[in-house]
C-alpha cells in the first residue's frame, strides 16, 4: 500500500517501519546528542546507560596542587598520619608523667662510709643535755653541774665534748679539734652536702663553739682568765675519785669534777681563737652567731698577745695528758684564721712576721719532728694554710716573702712524707712513723693524709701539676697516693687485716678502751670501783662507740685488743678530728665544682692592693 508524500515522493510502509515510536525517539535523540560536543560526564552516563548510573556512586577528587587525589584516598591518609601522631604523642606524654625509676647511684666508696661513722663518734662524746636526734642510745645527760659545783668557776660549763676514753674536757685538743672541722667544711662543704652530712658537722662545731664561749668573758671585750679543763686525771697523788682512777659511765659520775682556769695560756687562747674565728666562717650565714663569735675571737687572741705563757705549766694536771711545747706556733695558726674571719690585716702582720716564723720553728729542717702536724704543733697546718693565701691572692709585698718561704716548707713536708726520701720510717704493712715508732701512731698519720691531700686539691685547684723536692718534680697524685696508703692501711689493708675505725669493715677493735662502751646500758648505777669488772672483763664492749679510731698498732704492726691497754685500743677526739679531715679530702664525691671551696675562706677578706716595696737606696758614688 502506498501513501503519498507531502514532499513529493510516495509514502512507503514496510516492516522495516514496523518499530515503535519510542524505539524512533531514542534514535532520534542519540544522532541529535552526537552533533553536539560531550562533557565526560556526560559521555560516561550516555556509555554505561541509565541502568548502570543508578548503581554507581559519582567518585570525587581532591586537588593538592602538584596532583589529584581520590579523595577517600586522602581522608584515610591524613587520618592516618593524625591518628599516629596522637598516638606518640599519648605515648610520651605518659612516659613524662608516670613516675619511673632512676637507676641507682654507684654505691659511696669506702672513705665515705667511713666518714658517716667517724661523725658519730663526737656524738657518743658529748656531755651535757643530749639532743633527742644524737643517735647513741647507750649516752645520756651528764656532766649537768660542771662548773657550777666548782668553788673557783662558780659558772655554767655544761656541755663540750669528753675527751677520750674519761670525763675530762680537755679544752686545749678540743679547741684544736672544733678548728680541724671547720677547716673541712670550708673546704669541701659541697661534699658534706651531698652525702647529707652538712647539718650533722655543722651541729658537731656548734656543739663546741657553744662550750668555748662558756669558759671566758665571751662577752666582754678584754679577759683576764679562761677554762683550762674540767675535770682531772692525775693519779699518782694516791687512790681519790677522779676521772681517771675511776672506771664509770659518765651519767653516773658523783665526785667532784675541779675546774682549772688559766691566767696567762697564750697557746690555749690562740687556739680557742682559731676555732671561733674558723667556725665564724663556717657560720657566716647566721651574721649573729658568726658575729658572737669573731669577737670571742678577738678577745682571746688579745688576752693570748698581752698574757705570754703556757697553758700547760711543768706538774700540772694539763702537762701529764697534753702539754703544750710552745706558743709562737698557736700565734701563726691563730693570727691566719684570724685573718681569714676579720680581713683585719694586723693579724696577717702578726702571722707572717719573720721572728715569729723563727720562734715557731720554720727553719728548724733539722728537727726529727719538723713537719708532723700534731694539737700541739700547728705550724705544718698553719704553713700549708698561709701557702693558699699565696697560691689564690698573692697579696704581695710585705707579705711575699715569707709566705713565699712557708710555700716552699709546706713543699718540703711534702717531700717528707715520701718514702724514697727516708725522712721518716714505714712500717713492713706501710704505715708512716710519724712518732718515730712510739705508741698511738694514728692520730699523727691521719693529719699528715689531710695535708697531703688538700695540697694536692690546693694545686690542682690553681692549675700547678705538681711540686719539686729538690731537682725531683712530682705530680699531684703522688700525694693522693700516699695519703689513700695511709687511710687504706687503717681501714683494713694492713698485716692484721683489720680496721682501726670501729664498726667500719668486718673485723674491727671490740675492747675499745672508753668507760660508757664498757659499761651495760641496763638501768644499774656502777660506783667509782664497781666499774672496774667491766674493764678488765675479757669480754667484747656491750656498746659499740661506732667511728671511733682506735690508738693504733704498733712499730712492728701489731695489735693487742685488749680494753686495758690504752695504747693500742683508747680514741681521742683530736684523733678522730684528724681522721674525718683525711677522709672528707679523699671522698670520691661528684660534686660538679672544685674539690675545694676556692673563695669561701677569703669572704671577709677586703681587695687586696698590694703597696710596692720601697725604692732602692740612692746610689753614691
Amino acid at each position: 500500500m502506498f501513501g503519498r508524500d507531502p514532499w513529493g515522493g510516495t509514502l512507503e510502509i514496510s516492516n522495516a517501519d514496523s518499530a515503535t515510536d519510542d524505539d524512533r525517539s531514542r534514535d532520534l535523540d542519540r544522532g541529535a546528542l552526537m552533533r553536539h560536543q560531550l562533557d565526560e560526564t556526560q559521555q560516561s552516563w550516555l556509555l554505561a546507560g541509565p541502568g548502570d548510573q543508578a548503581g554507581k556512586k559519582k567518585k570525587k577528587y581532591v586537588d593538592i596542587g602538584c596532583m589529584v587525589i581520590d579523595r577517600k584516598i586522602f581522608l584515610w591518609t591524613v587520618g592516618t598520619i593524625l591518628g599516629v601522631g596522637l598516638f606518640i604523642g599519648f605515648v610520651m606524654m605518659i612516659v613524662k608523667l608516670v613516675p619511673h625509676k632512676k637507676p641507682p647511684p654507684p654505691p659511696p666508696d669506702q672513705y665515705t662510709q667511713a666518714l658517716h661513722k667517724a661523725l658519730m663518734f663526737f656524738n657518743a662524746q658529748r656531755s651535757g643535755p643530749l639532743p633527742k636526734h644524737n643517735g647513741v642510745s647507750w649516752r645520756g645527760n651528764s656532766g649537768m653541774k660542771d662548773g657550777l659545783s666548782d668553788s673557783t668557776a662558780r659558772k655554767s660549763l655544761v656541755g663540750g665534748f669528753y675527751d677520750a676514753g674519761d670525763a675530762i674536757k680537755f679544752n686545749f685538743p678540743m679547741a684544736w679539734s672544733m678548728t680541724m672541722l671547720s677547716w673541712t667544711v670550708i673546704e669541701y662543704k659541697a661534699k658534706y652536702e651531698a652525702i647529707g652530712e652538712l647539718d650533722h658537722v655543722k651541729e658537731v662545731i656548734k656543739w663546741g663553739t657553744d662550750y668555748i664561749l662558756k669558759t671566758f668573758n665571751s662577752s666582754a671585750d678584754t679577759i683576764d682568765r679562761i677554762v683550762a679543763q674540767v675535770g682531772v686525771g692525775d693519779t699518782s697523788k694516791g687512790p681519790m675519785p677522779n676521772d681517771h682512777y675511776c672506771w664509770m659511765r659518765p651519767e653516773d659520775i658523783d665526785y667532784k669534777r675541779p675546774v682549772i682556769e688559766c691566767h696567762s695560756c697564750s697557746d690555749l687562747a690562740a687556739e680557742m681563737a682559731a676555732a671561733l674565728a674558723s667556725a665564724s666562717i663556717v657560720f657566716k650565714d647566721n651574721k649573729k652567731y658568726s658575729d658572737k663569735l669573731v669577737h670571742g675571737a678577738k678577745a682571746l687572741y688579745k688576752f693570748g698577745r698581752l698574757q705570754r705563757g703556757r697553758y700547760s705549766p711543768n706538774g700540772s694536771d694539763q702537762s701529764l695528758f697534753y702539754n703544750s711545747t710552745s706558743y709562737w706556733d698557736e700565734f701563726v695558726w691563730g693570727g691566719a684564721w684570724m685573718y681569714f674571719a676579720t680581713g683585719n690585716t694586723s693579724y696577717l702582720t702578726i702571722a707572717t712576721a719573720p721572728g715569729m716564723a723563727k720562734h715557731a720553728g720554720a727553719f728548724w729542717l733539722g728537727s726529727p719532728n719538723y713537719g708532723v702536724f700534731t694539737w700541739d704543733d700547728k705550724l705544718p697546718g698553719s704553713q700549708v694554710l698561709l701557702s693558699r693565701l699565696r697560691l689564690f691572692l698573692s697579696p704581695g709585698y710585705p707579705y711575699e716573702e715569707i709566705l713565699r718561704t712557708f710555700h716552699n716548707q709546706t713543699d718540703n713536708v711534702m717531700c717528707s712524707y715520701l718514702p724514697q726520701f727516708e725522712s721518716f720510717n714505714f712500717t713492713k704493712g706501710g704505715l708512716i712513723q710519724l712518732n718515730h715508732g712510739r705508741p698511738q701512731p694514728l692520730q699523727y698519720v691521719v693529719n699528715a693524709a689531710f695535708l697531703a691531700s688538700l695540697y694536692a686539691d690546693y694545686l690542682d685547684t690553681a692549675d700547678t701539676p705538681g711540686w719539686y723536692c729538690g731537682p725531683h718534680f712530682f705530680k699531684t697524685d703522688v700525694l693522693r697516693k700516699f695519703a689513700k696508703s695511709q687511710i687504706d692501711y687503717i681501714l683494713g689493708n694492713n698485716p692484721q687485716k683489720m680496721s682501726y675505725v670501729v664498726g667500719f669493715g668486718k673485723k674491727y677493735p671490740k675492747r675499745v678502751h672508753h668507760r660508757g662502751a664498757s659499761i651495760p646500758h641496763n638501768g644499774v648505777k656502777y660506783g667509782c670501783k664497781g666499774g672496774f669488772k667491766w674493764r678488765e672483763s675479757k669480754k667484747a664492749n656491750p656498746n659499740i662507740l661506732v667511728g671511733a679510731m682506735v690508738a693504733g698498732p704498733d712499730r712492728h704492726d701489731g695489735f693487742k685488743d685488749i680494753r686495758t691497754n690504752y695504747n693500742y685500743t683508747e680514741p681521742t677526739l683530736a684523733a678522730n678530728a684528724g681522721l674525718i679531715a683525711a677522709l672528707i679530702s679523699l671522698a670520691d664525691i661528684d660534686t660538679g665544682r672544685t674539690a675545694i671551696d676556692k673563695n669561701t675562706i677569703f669572704s671577709a677578706v677586703p681587695p687586696m692592693f698590694p703597696t710596692p716595696p720601697p725604692p732602692p737606696s740612692a746610689w753614691k758614688p
